[in-house]
């Protein structure tokens, strides 16, 4: 009602009323309820979505950090590999060639490739924990 009563007296000159100033008044009170409920509710509804996307920005960017910590150790393991091992390895996952293309690229037997892969799947498993090898492969 103060705002209503400041409105008119700050407008005074550039006011001109068609109707009662009873009804001019009930209808601008009305008005000016409805408008702040309906501010009311957007400002509720943009907090509510403000704290959503702050809890989800923090389960991402930590689940961020752990994946490339995960890929860090994981990259630091294959790169502690013997170094013919290392290559069959990162050529076969990295590069995703089958075991024939990369004998033939190797010039070394399938069944080498296999074995080779094997053994870095292995140290790979015992050195990052099966719950982490079991994530990336």
């Amino acid at each position: 009602m103060q705002e209503l009563f400041i409105y008119l007296w700050n407008n005074r000159e550039s006011l001109h009323i068609t109707t009662s100033l009873s009804s001019y008044l009930y209808t601008s009170v009305r008005n000016r309820i409805l408008n702040a409920y309906r501010n009311q509710k957007v400002r509720e509804a943009y907090i509510h979505s403000l704290q959503d996307f702050i809890a989800a920005g923090e389960n991402i960017t930590e689940e961020a950090v752990r994946h490339k910590e995960l890929i860090r150790l994981v990259e630091q393991e294959v790169a502690a590999l013997p170094p013919q091992m290392r290559l069959i390895f990162e050529m076969s996952r990295n590069r995703e060639m089958s075991h024939q293309q990369i004998a033939e690229e190797l010039n070394i037997s399938p069944q080498t490739v296999r074995t080779q892969v094997r053994n870095a799947l292995r140290i790979l498993r015992v050195k990052l924990g099966v719950h982490i090898f079991l994530i990336f492969f």
